[in-house]
C-alpha cells in the first residue's frame, strides 16, 4: 500500500482539528442557549444558529479571498446612470400611490454618537442636526408628508441594537399622534472570539448590553434578524413588496419616486439595486461595486490586500462607491433567508478589549448580498443622495445656509453657484459636539465656500 503524502496528511490532520473546534463550539454555544431565560430561548438559539454558520464559512476557509486580477469595473449592463430612468408625472397622485404603498422605508439605526464625543447611551439619531430636528425628526417628518400628500401609509422600520433601543423607544413617543407607523426590531448579537482558543469566552447571555464578550455582527444581520422578529412577514402580509434601506445619518436617503417605478414596471425582475455614486477624493475608501466572476460584487476596504490599497484608492479605476442605498424585494429577502442561500462575506475584525484581551469579530455588510439576488444592477445617483453626517465637519455643513429643509428634505441652497460641497477640515478641539457648538456659536456663510480648515494652532507641538 502507498503512503500517504505528506501533503494530504497535513491537510486530513488540519481538517481534523477544524472538526474538533466546530464540534467544541457547538457545544459552548448549546451551554449558552441553555441557560438563556425561557421567554429569549427560541431568539437566541436562531442567532446562535446563524453565529455557527458563520464561524463554519470563516473556519472553513470560504471567506472568498479576492483574486485581484479578476476585479472588473461594472459593465453597462450592471450600472445604470440616473439620468436614463423615466421621471415620474409629479401630477399623476393616483399613480404616485399606487408605487408608494408596495414601500418600506428601513433605516440602520445601531450607531452611537461616540465618534463626535457623545456619551455611550446616546444614539445618532437623536443628534440635533438642523435647527431642533434630530436625525430621526428629519426622518420622520419625511415619511409623514408622503404619507400625508398620497394618502398612503409607508411605515418606518427601525432596525436598534442594544445600545439604541431603549433610548430610541423613549424618543418615538412624541410622535404619538403622526401619520407614521413606526416598527422596530433589533439586530443581533453575537459571541467575540477570543483571538488565542477560537472559542467564545462568554458562559451565557447575561448583561450583554454591558457585557464585552458579546457584539453587534455589522448591518450584513439585517435580513436574518428581520425575519427572525416577525416584522418580515407582517410587512408581506401588509401587501408591501419593496424595502428601501439606508443609513439614518445619511440625510440625502430620501425616498426617490423615479427609482420605485422603475422597480414596479420592471415587474420587480430586479431583487436587489443599490445606490452608488461618483468618487470624490473625499470617498476614497468607500465600499465600491465591482463585476467578480460575471456577477455584482461589493468590496469593502477592509478586504483589500495591504498591497492594492492604493489600487483601491485610484479614482481613475474605482469610479464609484456604494452608498449603502438599497433597494430590495421583500419576497426574494424572505426567500434567501428561509433557504439558507443568502451568502454574504466574512468581515474578519481583530480587536483588544479595555481587559487586554484579543479578540475577533466577524461581521457582515447589508451591500454584499447583492450576489444572491437575481436581475440585481447599480444605479448611478447624484452625489446629493449621499449626505451622511460622520464627523463635526459634516453638521457644520447641514447646519449652514448651504442646505434648506423642507418636509424631511434637506436639498442644498439654489442660491449656491457650484453644485459641489465645500471641503472642510475641522482640527481636534471641534470632534466633540460640545466643543464644536461652543466655537461655532453662529454658523458662518457658507453659500460661496470651497475649502475650510480650522486649527488650534497653540496644541500644536513646535518643530524646528
Amino acid at each position: 500500500m502507498a503512503p500517504t503524502p505528506a501533503k494530504d496528511r497535513d491537510r486530513t490532520i488540519s481538517m481534523a482539528a477544524e472538526e474538533e473546534i466546530m464540534s467544541v463550539l457547538k457545544e459552548r454555544l448549546k451551554e449558552i442557549s441553555n441557560k438563556t431565560p425561557v421567554d429569549k430561548q427560541e431568539n437566541v438559539k436562531k442567532e446562535l444558529d446563524n453565529f455557527y454558520r458563520l464561524y463554519g464559512k470563516w473556519r472553513g476557509g470560504i471567506t472568498d479571498e479576492l483574486i485581484w486580477d479578476k476585479i472588473r469595473p461594472l459593465p453597462e449592463s450592471m450600472l445604470q446612470g440616473y439620468s436614463s430612468l423615466r421621471k415620474v408625472d409629479e401630477d399623476d397622485h393616483e399613480g404616485i400611490s399606487r408605487l408608494l404603498n408596495k414601500l418600506v422605508v428601513l433605516k440602520l439605526n445601531g450607531g452611537l454618537g461616540t465618534g463626535m464625543g457623545l456619551g455611550s447611551a446616546c444614539p445618532k439619531s437623536l443628534i440635533r442636526v438642523r435647527e431642533e430636528s434630530t436625525f430621526l425628526d428629519i426622518t420622520m417628518a419625511q415619511i409623514e408628508n408622503l404619507n400625508e400628500k398620497y394618502g398612503v401609509s409607508v411605515p418606518l422600520v427601525l432596525m436598534n441594537s442594544l445600545n439604541t433601543d431603549s433610548e430610541t423607544g423613549n424618543a418615538l413617543k412624541k410622535y404619538k399622534g403622526a401619520n407614521v407607523e413606526v416598527l422596530t426590531y433589533l439586530q443581533s448579537y453575537y459571541p467575540r472570539i477570543e483571538r488565542e482558543t477560537l472559542l467564545p469566552y462568554v458562559k451565557d447571555y447575561q448583561n450583554i448590553d454591558s457585557n464585552e464578550g458579546w457584539y453587534p455582527p455589522g448591518h450584513g444581520d439585517l435580513y436574518e434578524s428581520l425575519y427572525n422578529s416577525g416584522v418580515l412577514d407582517k410587512l408581506i402580509e401588509k401587501g408591501k413588496e419593496i424595502i428601501f434601506i439606508s443609513n439614518i445619518d445619511n440625510l440625502g436617503a430620501t425616498v426617490d419616486l423615479n427609482i420605485l417605478s422603475h422597480i414596479v414596471k420592471s415587474g420587480c425582475q430586479s431583487q436587489f439595486i443599490a445606490e452608488v455614486t461618483n468618487k470624490t477624493r473625499a470617498d476614497v475608501k468607500g465600499g465600491t461595486l465591482i463585476e467578480y466572476n460575471g456577477c455584482v460584487k461589493l468590496l469593502e476596504y477592509a478586504q483589500v490586500p495591504k498591497e492594492k490599497v492604493d489600487d483601491f484608492k485610484c479614482v481613475k479605476k474605482f469610479k464609484i462607491f456604494n452608498t449603502n442605498n438599497l433597494w430590495i424585494s421583500l419576497k426574494a429577502i424572505k426567500e434567501r433567508v428561509v433557504t439558507g442561500t443568502l451568502e454574504r462575506d466574512v468581515i474578519v475584525n481583530h480587536k483588544a478589549l479595555d481587559d487586554g484581551r484579543n479578540v475577533i469579530q466577524l461581521e457582515t455588510a447589508v451591500g454584499a448580498a447583492i450576489k444572491n439576488f437575481s436581475g440585481a444592477f447599480a444605479i448611478n445617483v447624484p452625489r446629493s443622495r449621499f449626505l451622511p453626517v460622520k464627523h463635526t465637519s459634516d453638521l457644520l455643513l447641514v447646519m449652514s445656509n448651504l442646505y434648506n429643509l423642507e418636509d424631511g428634505v434637506i436639498a442644498m441652497s439654489p442660491d449656491r453657484q457650484f453644485p459641489s460641497t465645500p471641503l472642510i477640515k475641522l482640527g481636534p478641539d471641534f470632534k466633540r459636539i460640545q466643543s464644536f457648538l461652543k466655537r461655532f456659536q453662529t454658523i458662518p456663510d457658507l453659500l460661496e465656500l470651497d475649502h475650510l480648515t480650522v486649527i488650534n494652532y497653540s496644541n500644536l507641538t513646535p518643530r524646528f
